[in-house]
């Protein structure tokens, strides 16, 4: 259950992501997976035990993000083409 903050935090950057025409997407998700990461961590409280976990939050919550992007691009693309 700890990890249901990182994961919901990447579909929100995903989705945002996806929404918004930004200059860099690659920049600007890379900041968000890592605010979000230490975000997580912190909020979990698992720093207390190691700051290790960075290293499980940080990619779960990018690739949550890959996913929420993809998927908004998608629906956007399928309700374009009807």
């Amino acid at each position: 259950m700890n990890e249901f903050f990182p994961v919901l935090a990447g579909l929100v950057c995903g989705v945002l992501l996806g929404s918004l025409t930004v200059r860099r997407p690659l920049l600007v998700g890379a900041v968000c997976a890592v605010v979000a990461g230490v975000l997580a961590t912190v909020l979990a409280g698992e720093w207390r035990v190691s700051w290790a976990f960075l290293l499980i939050d940080i990619p779960l919550v990018g690739v949550s993000a890959l996913v929420g992007d993809v998927v908004s691009r998608s629906v956007v693309l399928r309700r374009i083409s009807r």
